[in-house]
Order: C-alpha cells, then sequence, then structure tokens
C-alpha cells in the first residue's frame, strides 16, 4: 500500500501546522548528551496496521535489539499524524522517541517547527554521508531548508499497471510511452455500455485512487516554486499542459459527468473489490503495490507494469515517474536522542534491514545499496518501479512549511479544470499561485 496518505482539507493541514508549531523542542543533535550504550527503552511509534505489515516491523526491530542488546524498543502501530502531533506537544515519559511517519507532505512543518530533531550531526558524527546512502530525490522530501529532520524508510514510485490480456484483445502490442499513445490505448480499450462502461480504458479523473495531478504533473516535468522560493504554477508551462490534456483525455472518454457516475460504482482502493481487479479498468495508474494485490486477489488476466507516458515533446525522459515515501525521525523533546539515533541509523540505512523490510511489505528500497541487492526479491512486475525509483529525471514534491496545504491548494483548482468550472487555466493557475505564497508565508 502507499505510505503517503492525502491529508484531507486545506484547513486539517494549517491546524496541523499550528500543534506542531507549539509541540515541547528538546536536544538538537550535536547537543545529545545521552549514552547509547546504557540500558535504555525507547518508545517508537508508526503507521502501520496490517498484519503482515506490524510482523515486519517487529522483526525487523527485534534484529535491531538483539543487535543492541542494551536498547529495548516498545512499539506502536496504527499512529496517525494527528496523534503523532497531539503526543509531542504534550511530552512526557510516552511520548514518542522515534516516528515513522506515510505523510511526506508533513517535512515541511516537522523540520519548521524543530518538532523533530536535525539528523544532519548524527549523521556526520557516524560518518554518513547521506549522499552516497541515499537516492537525490528521496533526500528531498525528507528535509526543509538545509534541516535534514528525516530520512527516508523505503519509498513508493507511481507508473501504469495495466491488463496485457485486454491490451491482446484490443490488438495494442506494448504499454504507451507518450501521452497521445496513451489517450488513443486509453479509447481503444474503452467498451461503452449504455450511459456507462462495460469496460473503462482508464479512470481519468483526478478522483480517480491514484491519479493525482501531484503524478501527472512529474511527467511534464512541471516545477512547483522558483529559485525566489515563490509557487510556480503559472510561470511553469507544464502545469498548463497537464491539465488541458488530461482534461482533454476525460472528454474523450465520455464526459466527466458520465466517468464519475462510473467512478461513483467502484470498490474500494485496497479490497479485491478495486475495479483494476475486477476488469472494469485496464489500465491503472497505480504504485507498486497494485501488482501484487491484484495477485492476490485472484485476477484471472495477466498483468503489466510500466512506467507512465510522457508528453510527446519529452519521449526521451520516458522512464521516469513520481517518488515519495515513508519518513523517519526522532522527536525534538527525547531525552534519548543517541539511542533514537542508533534505531533510525539501523532502519534506514542498514542494508539487511531495509531489503528485508522492502520484501516483507513490497515496497521500493531506499538506499542506493538495497536497490542493487542480491538478496531484493524482484519479478518483473516489481523491476519497473525500481526503475522508476533510479531514474533521474524522477520527481517528487518539495517540502514546504505549509505541508502538503499548497499541494491541496493546486488539486482543488485541478477539480475545477477537469468539471468545466474553470475556462482560463492561465489565469486560475496565476491565483492559484497567490493563494500558496499566503499560506506558506503565514506557515512561516
Amino acid at each position: 500500500m502507499p505510505r503517503t496518505p492525502r491529508l484531507t482539507t486545506a484547513a486539517a493541514a494549517l491546524a496541523a501546522i499550528s500543534v506542531l508549531a507549539t509541540a515541547c523542542t528538546g536536544q538538537s543533535g550535536n547537543e545529545a548528551s545521552d549514552d547509547p550504550k546504557a540500558d535504555v527503552t525507547l518508545n517508537f511509534w508508526h503507521g502501520w496496521s496490517a498484519p503482515s505489515e506490524t510482523k515486519a516491523i517487529e522483526e525487523n526491530i527485534a534484529r535491531f535489539e538483539q543487535a543492541h542488546p542494551n536498547i529495548k524498543v516498545n512499539v506502536t502501530g496504527n499512529m496517525t499524524d494527528d496523534k503523532i502531533n497531539q503526543a509531542l506537544r504534550a511530552g512526557g515519559d510516552k511520548a514518542p522517541d522515534v516516528v515513522s511517519s506515510f505523510t511526506t507532505d508533513s517535512v515541511g512543518k516537522f523540520c519548521n517547527s524543530k518538532a523533530f530533531a536535525d539528523l544532519n550531526p548524527f549523521l556526520q558524527k557516524s560518518g554518513v554521508d547521506k549522499a552516497k546512502v541515499f537516492p537525490k530525490t528521496l533526500l528531498e522530501y525528507t528535509q526543509f531548508n538545509g534541516n535534514q529532520c528525516t530520512l527516508p524508510l523505503l519509498n513508493d514510485a507511481y507508473g501504469l499497471v495495466y491488463n496485457k490480456t485486454a491490451f491482446a484483445a484490443a490488438g495494442i502490442t506494448e504499454p504507451p510511452r507518450t501521452w497521445s499513445q496513451f489517450a488513443e490505448a486509453a479509447q481503444k480499450l474503452t467498451k461503452p455500455s449504455g450511459d456507462s462502461y462495460e469496460q473503462l480504458g482508464l479512470m481519468p479523473t483526478f478522483h480517480g485512487y491514484e491519479t493525482k495531478p501531484t503524478r501527472l504533473a512529474a511527467q511534464w516535468g512541471a516545477t512547483y516554486f522558483g529559485a525566489d522560493g515563490k509557487s510556480n504554477l503559472a510561470k511553469d508551462p507544464g502545469f498548463a499542459k497537464m491539465l488541458t490534456a488530461q482534461k482533454d483525455l476525460v472528454a474523450r472518454l465520455g464526459g466527466y459527468e458520465r466517468l464519475e457516475r462510473f467512478r461513483n460504482t467502484f470498490g474500494d482502493e485496497w479490497s479485491a473489490e478495486h475495479p483494476f481487479h475486477l476488469g472494469l479498468v485496464a489500465m491503472q495508474i497505480d504504485g507498486e503495490w497494485r501488482a501484487p494485490m491484484a495477485k492476490d486477489a485472484g485476477v484471472k488476466f495477466e498483468i503489466g507494469t510500466a512506467p507512465l507516458p510522457v508528453p510527446d515533446d519529452q519521449a526521451a525522459d520516458y522512464g521516469k515517474g513520481y517518488v515519495s515515501g515513508t519518513i523517519m525521525g526522532i522527536a525534538s523533546g527525547s531525552k534519548k536522542q543517541n539511542a533514537s539515533w542508533e534505531l533510525v541509523k539501523y532502519m534506514t540505512t542498514d542494508t539487511e534491514a531495509v531489503v528485508a523490510f522492502a520484501n516483507a511489505i513490497h515496497n521500493v528500497p531506499s538506499t542506493l545499496a538495497a536497490l542493487e541487492s542480491p538478496n531484493l526479491q524482484v519479478t518483473p512486475e516489481f523491476k519497473t518501479f525500481l526503475d522508476i525509483a533510479r531514474h533521474p529525471k524522477s520527481s517528487t514534491t518539495p517540502a514546504r512549511a505549509d505541508g502538503g496545504t499548497y499541494q491541496l491548494t493546486f488539486e482543488d483548482f485541478a477539480y475545477a479544470v477537469e468539471k468545466g468550472d474553470v475556462t482560463d487555466i492561465p489565469a486560475g493557475l496565476a491565483k492559484t499561485d497567490q493563494q500558496i505564497d499566503t499560506d506558506i508565508a503565514k506557515a512561516e
């Protein structure tokens, strides 16, 4: 499953920022004075909840405790960012020392509010060269303004999962590489049925699970902020081109209202009733978890995976995609930061630990060494996402002081465009820029 759940509203995101701003702060990395070799118990909070995931965490912790017999770890799972924020603000012995969060959008707030300790001093003290350990893109979404307050703990890459059987029936011999090929394939794969569909080539609307504006914007190479730090949506032509192309695809596949009626019949994204599993959609914008989930659901067709298509004028960049993932950090209020660092260092930089965790929960490894490890279990479907993660032009959404609020503002505008409520996209993007800059200024 993806490790980057979307914040629900801009208001909620801003509220979370205010909570974090009051979170207690403690020792910085170069001031941590606890003895990491002394007997100590750490509180580790994470968000995983599925039995297979919590089992994988427990196995990782058991390996850590065996290597560090003086450190015991109390593990608490299924913790949301809201619960984490409240505990950080309250402090005390029951508060977490080490935190893992699925929400990379929170990094800007975690760093800006000093709720999490800067890990740069710990990295330097341990002789860990982060640029040689982690892929560049992952370092981008785990730090803010030079403050490396989190490190990557596995990651997600987004690509195309498709029904090979449906492709063959439609006479399509290979996955589309450019947007025009993508739109043509989506039309060929679509089988209308009255006012609905027997099969839809792709659900192109932005409420269609992982078909998010941020996923598609990455294919256009769009840059969210300029060198001056200001929102760049109107100045970068990639955003308007992406929105125009997506709106055109919505029209070609039957129009917004017809598609949304069909989408409202879909099952839960994480259940066996997912429309891709049922053959209701032939292509799905998704992550590395979808193919194994579909197989577990017992699909009767052959599954293929590929990178998402790129604009026709960027064909040479085919293979790139949007990447994100889980983050891990140390609470600034913890009085056990040196011991906490031993746990963070182990889980995020130890190749054996990272590979074992990636194998257990089917996520992409987050270190360069783990990506190349012979012990990594690689199926043909999974290899696609490893290649996307390695691609030099794969990108992510940058951390900002307002967390993910700027992304929500952009998404809300994208929803209005696809519905037809916005006719002047450039003017709308300029107005959206103003709102984003205002929100960030308030957060800072």
